[in-house]
């Protein structure tokens, strides 16, 4: 398991919003929204004539470091076109947190860009996350989640994967939840964090607000966005509730308590209180005090 994903050490993941690289309005409203993490787009949002520029303006915002807390990265164009190597290479000497790779088919990929990566200098520290939106990928991804040292995650692309899957793609995802859930088990069962994707439908709060919660409930760390007016509710839907972190403060207590009588176990409400129960609340608790820290950053 990769040291950053122990409980508490890692930075909140709710709400990670694509901008496109190509407008100078998005770069700079991103330095005042309240998500957790930003993509500078040069894939898909970014026409072929305004790549190179998009790629200078991306590493400009990146280097620029005037982004607080938020987590930087970088999504590139896919390693079979014109572009990629140039995006990487560029990516690699930023200060970006990370680089997103689109369409990976397997680990192959994953190895291919590490040694454009390295070759252009990227330090250690800039991770890649891999886009998870093909069905090659998906069947591959235990093995993308293993491909080396350089990657800390995955990224669900619902709207892609639909398409090569000729599926519907409704708000609830059902016909995408195999998809979904193999990725879960790829990325915990290698220390990866994983990221839901984007709800396209801007109007359909409803169908959103529960497509956050489904993905909670999947075990996703947060949430990929389309819109800064989808914020707010994936911080509050991948966030612990209220509710959640007194449950965690009792059981922890319950737990100390019982400890100190020499017992194993406690009974808080009726239900035991095990070891691995008081292991994630203890993440719970980690999670919301990480959560409080960025959230004073955005405020200053």
């Amino acid at each position: 398991m990769n040291a950053s994903s122990a409980p508490g050490s890692a930075r909140p993941r709710r709400s990670v919003l694509y901008m496109p690289a190509s407008n100078p309005r998005a770069l700079e409203k991103a330095r005042t929204l309240a998500v957790d993490g930003l993509i500078f787009d040069l894939e898909d949002a970014v026409a072929p004539d305004a790549k190179p520029a998009a790629r200078a303006a991306a590493v400009a915002a990146a280097n620029s470091r005037t982004y607080g807390k938020r987590e930087v990265l970088i999504r590139a164009n896919g390693l079979d076109t014109s572009w990629a190597a140039d995006d990487l290479a560029a990516i690699a000497a930023s200060a970006a947190d990370g680089v997103v790779l689109p369409k990976v088919n397997g680990p192959d990929d994953v190895r291919r860009a590490d040694e454009v990566l390295r070759k252009a200098g990227a330090p250690d520290h800039l991770k890649l996350w891999a886009m998870m939106e093909t069905p090659r990928g998906i069947l591959a991804a235990a093995a993308i989640a293993a491909a080396g040292p350089r990657i800390a995650g995955m990224i669900i692309g619902t709207a892609d994967l639909s398409k090569d899957l000729h599926c519907a793609h409704p708000a609830d995802r059902a016909p995408m939840l195999s998809a979904l859930q193999l990725c879960v088990l790829a990325a915990r069962a290698h220390g990866l964090f994983i990221l839901d994707g984007v709800h396209v439908d801007l109007d359909d709060d409803a169908g959103y607000a529960a497509a956050c919660q489904q993905g909670r409930a999947l075990g996703f760390d947060g949430k990929t966005l389309i819109h800064p007016k989808q914020v707010a509710t994936a911080n509050a839907a991948f966030a612990p509730s209220a509710v959640e972190l007194e449950r965690a403060r009792r059981i922890v207590a319950a737990h100390k308590e019982a400890a100190a009588k020499g017992q194993g176990v406690a009974l808080l409400d009726g239900r035991l209180v095990e070891v691995l129960h008081v292991q994630e609340a203890e993440r719970l608790m980690a999670q919301a005090d990480t959560i409080a820290v960025l959230e004073r950053d955005h405020v200053a």
